[in-house]
């Protein structure tokens, strides 16, 4: 049996991705202009968590296709406890990182934000929040929502490859429940919400789990039409004219608003992140179905030149972990150039991003070089194929 070939466009596009979810988490710097949040309604996590449900479709549903179910379900278990134990360490040395701006570099300002002062006020409490999840710092609220999708995912794939439309009904509906009554896990011991609200995030996880799960199959979730495509264009074309002219922008966010101040449900028409609201899944789901459709992307992302993303996807978790720490370390140089004048400085800001991606690039480019010699190791030698 020929093994199948990996479709490029996933690994690129995660580091694509990852590339601006970096970007975005060192604020106040002239490139995060540059990112896809600024011309349309939804952004990179919107893309992370939609791939991280396609990846797991393709990764682990040949595992739920007949019983026992048990194996499988502990590979995906324990990718969930990966995850946590890489947020947790990620946890740490970005907390380290803020004492270190703080007591070696008088850069107090790290203490005071990314949600740490909780931790200065009450440490007994906020430590506590941390190991239970329920207190996490700013930008680092991803992993613990995909550990909690993980951990239902054994029941997602069993459901995907036998009813795979009622599964989506019972997210859609699931989606608009959570929104509508603002249900969400809590956080403590600050009384709030989970940013990343897993009951609406989920619609997106779902929705790339179930396309994954086709695709393991050779087919897609919503097929190539024409009209589609046309559709998806003119939707993806309209919003980013909406959202880069200022004028224009204004005066369509005046009416969504005042309809959203009628008796619809408020997520349906605002930009809420938290409970990944109505304009941002519209946004999103044309921009995927357009990017998926089209073979130019296809093209793009076999092309050569498109191997650092497609290094940087296919070690996504080693790339997001290592990005979210050199993240904390930009915001310092960031804090630190502010105090010498150098507010939105070009060179200084390219030299942060430029460092930051470097090394996460080369960190990747190590894992996938011993990713194939572990490959090869595991090849049978000639004779034994014959």
């Amino acid at each position: 049996m020929v093994p199948p070939v990996r479709d490029a466009r996933l690994d690129v596009l995660r580091g694509l991705a990852l590339v601006m979810i970096f970007i975005n988490h060192v604020p106040g710097t002239h490139w995060e202009g540059w990112t896809s949040r600024n011309f349309g309604f939804s952004d990179a996590a919107e893309g992370f968590v939609f791939m991280s449900g396609l990846a797991a479709g393709l990764a682990y549903s040949g595992g739920f296709r007949r019983a026992p179910f048990w194996p499988a379900t502990t590979r995906v278990w324990g990718r969930a406890w990966t995850l946590i134990l890489v947020h947790m360490t990620v946890t740490v040395i970005a907390l380290g990182l803020t004492g270190a701006a703080a007591l070696w570099f008088g850069l107090h300002e790290m203490t005071r934000i990314n949600n740490v002062p909780p931790l200065l006020a009450d440490p007994l409490a906020g430590f506590l929040g941390l190991a239970l999840l329920s207190h996490q710092l700013g930008y680092m609220n991803i992993l613990p929502l995909y550990a909690v999708l993980l951990a239902v995912t054994p029941a997602l794939l069993i459901a995907a490859l036998r009813v795979p439309l009622a599964l989506v009904a019972v997210s859609v509906a699931v989606w608009l429940v959570a929104g509508s009554l603002r249900i969400a896990p809590p956080t403590w011991p600050v009384p709030s919400i989970w940013f990343f609200n897993p009951l609406s995030w989920q619609l997106l996880f779902v929705l790339g789990l179930v396309s994954g799960t086709a695709m393991k199959r050779g087919r897609r979730l919503v097929p190539v039409r024409r009209w589609l495509v046309v559709l998806s264009a003119a939707v993806v074309g309209c919003i980013m004219v909406w959202a880069i002219w200022d004028d224009l922008g204004a005066r369509l966010n005046a009416g969504m608003f005042a309809l959203r101040d009628t008796w619809l449900p408020d997520f349906l028409l605002d930009y809420d992140k938290t409970f990944v609201s109505g304009p941002r899944v519209l946004h999103f789901l044309a921009l995927a179905y357009l990017l998926s459709a089209l073979p130019a992307v296809r093209r793009a992302c076999e092309h050569p030149a498109a191997w650092p993303l497609a290094v940087l996807g296919r070690h996504g978790l080693t790339v997001f972990a290592l990005g979210t720490v050199l993240a904390f370390a930009g915001q310092a140089v960031k804090l630190a150039g502010l105090r010498v004048g150098l507010e939105r400085d070009l060179l200084l800001d390219s030299a942060i991003l430029v460092a930051g991606l470097g090394t996460q690039l080369a960190v990747a480019m190590v894992r996938e070089r011993a990713a194939g010699r572990r490959r090869l190791g595991a090849s049978p030698p000639p004779a034994a194929r014959r």
